[in-house]
């Protein structure tokens, strides 16, 4: 058995790489794809369009908008001169914020009373908007505070009776908050799952349509060692993609590495039985590459979207909560963050190690026993 595996492995190696067209999907695909979603999925906002609408035209008004100004989020390249202009320019999307400023706002300020501001937001992007509207709120609540340290000052109080509360956020494992380190070990693991599970899709459909299947099955090779034979090359094809992609993302992204090879190395063992396993339940359903293919898309695509990387699961209704359960990006993702980021070992995360796991092997024995119903 190990005589003829041997030599089913070595047959699909030598066939993968002699192919150039499957040379060029094994090692350029996953490195363009982190490439541009290293530098495309990015949450922070900088240069955002915004407009102002000083209808006051006070010292107060422009001191305020140059603090605005001076921040590297907001960009306040466009004065609007009456309230028309900014349906406008939202509707060509030149602003995403705009600046209104009441007649009164200097005199109502000096006076010592609320003074009105109006924020008005682009919320096409609901979930931008929420950021532009959270850096705007702490701009005012710096220009805020320095007004009130002035007046007690003059009252002959301490300042810092202004702020009675400091607020000091420190943020672990990602102290400036970069959203390309969370977002690219999460690319990592989109590219592995690409490669393993369509390179497995596409071999065992290949056959059939060459109509190369028949010549195999009357050949000594039985069912498991042929799927076997399928299988162990493109393990190790992910494997070698697997560490690739964690060299640019380490050296070229400088996402920092703080946890164990040999626990990454785990963690992905485990995800690819579960790639694997799905590969070869797609082939089984699928007659040629092109609804391999097809079959493929249509699981990884609800497979990122369940796995939290993208959004939130708690912000998710509970029964899809329960379904990303069967989702084994959504325990990679966790898996290689963790180590990634904050150095976790097993026993942090051996429940997201046994969930893949246990799924992997249900997915792997499922797809093997309805292969080996075809093949015999």
């Amino acid at each position: 058995m190990l005589r003829r595996l041997r030599h089913m492995v070595k047959k699909e190696l030598i066939q993968a790489l002699r192919d150039p067209r499957l040379r060029l999907f094994v090692i350029l695909p996953p490195l363009i794809q982190l490439i541009i979603y290293g530098y495309a999925i990015n949450f922070d906002l900088k240069h955002i369009g915004t407009g102002v609408l000083d209808l006051d035209l006070s010292r107060a008004s422009r001191q305020l908008v140059s603090r605005f100004a001076a921040t590297e989020y907001f960009s306040l390249d466009q004065v609007l001169k009456e309230p028309g202009d900014i349906s406008r320019l939202m509707d060509r999307n030149r602003v995403t914020l705009v600046l209104r400023f009441a007649p009164d706002f200097g005199r109502e300020l000096a006076g010592g009373r609320p003074a009105r501001l109006q924020l008005i937001l682009d919320g096409t992007d609901s979930n931008s908007a929420l950021v532009v509207a959270r850096y705007a709120a702490q701009v005012l609540a710096d220009y805020q505070e320095e007004l009130a340290a002035a007046r007690l000052a003059a009252l002959g109080l301490p300042p810092e009776l202004a702020r009675p509360v400091r607020l000091e956020p420190r943020a672990w494992f990602n102290e400036n908050l970069i959203s390309r380190w969370s977002f690219v070990p999460g690319v990592i693991a989109m590219v592995v799952m690409l490669v393993s599970l369509m390179l497995t899709a596409l071999a065992v459909v290949r056959e059939k349509e060459l109509g190369t299947m028949e010549q195999i099955l009357v050949t000594p090779l039985r069912p498991v060692e042929f799927l076997l034979g399928k299988t162990i090359p493109f393990v190790l094809i992910a494997l070698a993609d697997v560490v690739l992609v964690t060299l640019v993302g380490v050296f070229w992204f400088e996402v920092p590495f703080r946890g164990s090879v040999a626990v990454l190395f785990l963690g992905v063992l485990c995800f690819l039985f579960n790639s694997v396993g799905l590969g070869l339940l797609i082939s089984t359903v699928s007659a040629t590459q092109q609804q391999a293919m097809m079959a493929g898309t249509f699981f990884f695509t609800p497979a990122i979207l369940l796995s939290g990387l993208v959004f939130p699961l708690r912000n998710m209704p509970e029964a899809v909560q329960y379904l990303t359960y069967l989702n084994p990006l959504r325990y990679f993702i966790i898996i290689i963050q963790d180590v990634f980021l904050k150095g976790a070992g097993l026993s942090v995360l051996w429940p997201q190690m046994l969930g893949l796991g246990l799924l992997g092997l249900s997915l792997l024995t499922f797809s093997v026993l309805r292969s080996q119903r075809y093949l015999g």
